[in-house]
């Protein structure tokens, strides 16, 4: 078992309430093109963190690789939707329901488990109708219904698919490594939805980004993350506020305080590593990074305020 050995994570952002500091975060971000790291903060030391949900667009790019979106005639939010954390709503359980019937497979057949949506809006939808949450809510059925897709297009067994010696997921990763650039093996667990999820150095994750992103291959992919910022989050998701809000750059979250950020133009990215997973502070750390570079001008208050709306404090990135 890895352990953290000798990384050196830096302060990014403090709260401050009536001059006391009340929260201190601390991370990483790392900056690169194509070829090289342009800027670290804080010192990684190259250590491999999970990809979380940040794997999901490299493992879309299966989907492009195996032609499923032409063969099943996909829409491109519908393509949107197997990259996406989605927030359980509506307007997103009725894109799996759709890529599904495409497929001619049952929601029964996801195995990524019954999940109350990310929305506080769907949950409350589903209180009031007296409805349980289902497998479709859970901000991964996108990804899982693309993964039974595959499995049916190749005539791979359905009922293993989230295990790593299957076929499927043997590709994932051999196009994840590649897309990735990894030359080594690094540690392999299951993510919360059950699938096989990989790790490797922060630097690698934003060339994989980027591999994929800025790739005439993948251009039906970035179009669908560009133009369906809703599809890929949500109500309230940091990386629906960013594509929305700016042109050209694509984001995606991902537990674990994880955040990529691409500027399809430049053909740069980052990433952001929260080291405690506070959403707050990955959410004003990647916006700040943003329009410090700007790459675009994104609205978010730094005020910390009552419920009355008094302010009493304020959030200090220090990048």
């Amino acid at each position: 078992m890895m352990t953290n050995i000798n990384t050196d994570p830096a302060k990014v952002v403090t709260f401050v309430r009536d001059g006391l500091i009340e929260q201190e975060h601390f991370g990483y971000v790392v900056r690169a093109n194509k070829t090289r790291v342009i800027e670290k903060i804080g010192e990684d030391k190259n250590y491999p963190f999970f990809l979380r949900s940040c794997a999901k667009p490299l493992q879309a790019a299966l989907m492009i690789d195996y032609e499923l979106d032409k063969k099943f005639n996909l829409t491109e939010e519908e393509i949107a939707i197997c990259g996406a954390s989605h927030a359980g709503e509506e307007q997103h359980v009725k894109l799996v329901k759709s890529i599904l019937n495409k497929f001619e497979i049952s929601p029964d057949k996801l195995k990524c488990g019954d999940h109350e949506p990310i929305s506080k809006t769907a949950q409350d939808e589903l209180l009031l109708h007296r409805e349980k949450p289902t497998a479709l809510h859970n901000n991964c059925s996108g990804k899982h219904a693309m993964m039974l897709g595959l499995c049916k297009l190749n005539d791979w067994d359905m009922d293993n698919y989230d295990n790593i010696n299957h076929p499927l997921q043997q590709a994932i990763k051999k196009r994840i490594y590649e897309l990735c650039e990894i030359k080594t093996e690094y540690p392999i667990t299951k993510d919360g939805c059950g699938v096989p999820i990989h790790s490797m150095p922060l630097a690698n994750i934003v060339k994989g980004y980027l591999n994929l992103f800025c790739n005439p291959k993948y251009e039906r992919l970035k179009s669908a993350f560009l133009n369906h910022a809703y599809t890929i989050g949500g109500e309230n998701r940091t990386d629906t506020k960013v594509i929305a809000e700016s042109n050209g750059l694509i984001a995606k979250v991902g537990a674990g305080g994880l955040c990529v950020v691409i500027n399809t133009e430049l053909e740069e990215g980052f990433i952001v590593k929260i080291c405690d997973s506070n959403m707050q502070a990955r959410e004003i750390v990647t916006i700040d990074l943003i329009n410090n570079l700007r790459w675009a001008k994104i609205n978010i208050s730094h005020d910390i305020t009552t419920l009355h709306g008094d302010k009493v404090g304020e959030i200090i990135t220090l990048l």
